[in-house]
Parts: C-alpha cells; sequence; structure tokens
C-alpha cells in the first residue's frame, strides 16, 4: 500500500493508466463506428455479395456524377424508401465526403438493417481511387 501512496509512484501510475486509455481509445471507438468501410471493402461487399450502392446526396449532385448502378435516396426520404431496400444483402451508403452517411446508417441499423456501411471518404474516395462515374 506504501507503493501506491507515494508520491512520484502515484504519478508514473496516472501515466501508465492514462497511456493505456489511449492505446485502447482508437479500438474502442472502432467498435462503435465499423459502419464506415473503406473503398475496397465496399467494393468488395457489393460485387460478392450483390449489395446495393444508396448515394444520398440531392438529385442535382447525382445528376453530375455517381457511381454506377447506385441508387438516390436522398438523407430525408431515406425513411420512406426502407422498404425498397434489401435486408438480407449489403447497403452501402455513399455521400459527398463519407461525413452524412453515419446518419443514414443509425436509420437503417433502426430499421433492422444488420449489412449497412457508409463509403469512408464519400464520392470523394470513389473518384481519388480512379473509379468511373455516370453521368445521368
Amino acid at each position: 500500500m506504501d507503493f501506491l501512496l507515494s508520491q512520484n509512484n502515484l504519478w508514473i501510475l496516472l501515466i501508465a493508466l492514462a497511456s493505456g486509455a489511449m492505446l485502447l481509445w482508437p479500438g474502442l471507438a472502432k467498435g462503435r463506428s465499423n459502419a464506415r468501410i473503406p473503398l475496397a471493402d465496399a467494393i468488395q461487399h457489393i460485387n460478392r455479395d450483390q449489395g446495393v450502392f444508396v448515394d444520398i446526396r440531392p438529385s442535382e449532385q447525382f445528376k453530375a456524377g455517381h457511381i454506377p448502378q447506385a441508387r438516390n435516396i436522398t438523407l430525408d426520404t431515406l425513411d420512406a424508401h426502407i422498404g425498397t431496400l434489401p435486408q438480407d444483402k449489403p447497403v452501402v451508403i455513399v455521400d459527398a465526403h463519407g461525413r452524412e452517411g453515419a446518419r443514414a446508417v443509425a436509420q437503417l441499423r433502426k430499421h433492422g438493417f444488420t449489412q449497412a456501411f457508409c463509403l469512408d471518404g464519400g464520392l470523394n474516395a470513389w473518384t481519388e481511387g480512379g473509379m468511373p462515374l455516370k453521368k445521368s
């Protein structure tokens, strides 16, 4: 007990606990936000498991350029279109930068979609990866 009460040892113990918490933090945060997936994983989900890309950007942006075969369902109309999406296949949400997709994934998971993901980096990641765009 004297070891813990010593002033120097108390500081060492606090620093050790703080550094341990910082090392664990990314793993814990990743477990909660596993909805974000990189481009390669998104393509694999779509190709291997016949998943669906859902682009939640406004229709004007969608028409200017989108992922081929992506469906345009804006975030504010997603609840109304839940029934048109396959619950047994991966659904990959695409937005402009990968920031708003988490809200859409949360909506889908609330409705029982266990394979709902957000493309990390959004459409920007798609184009930076050299993938094709389709214009309507």
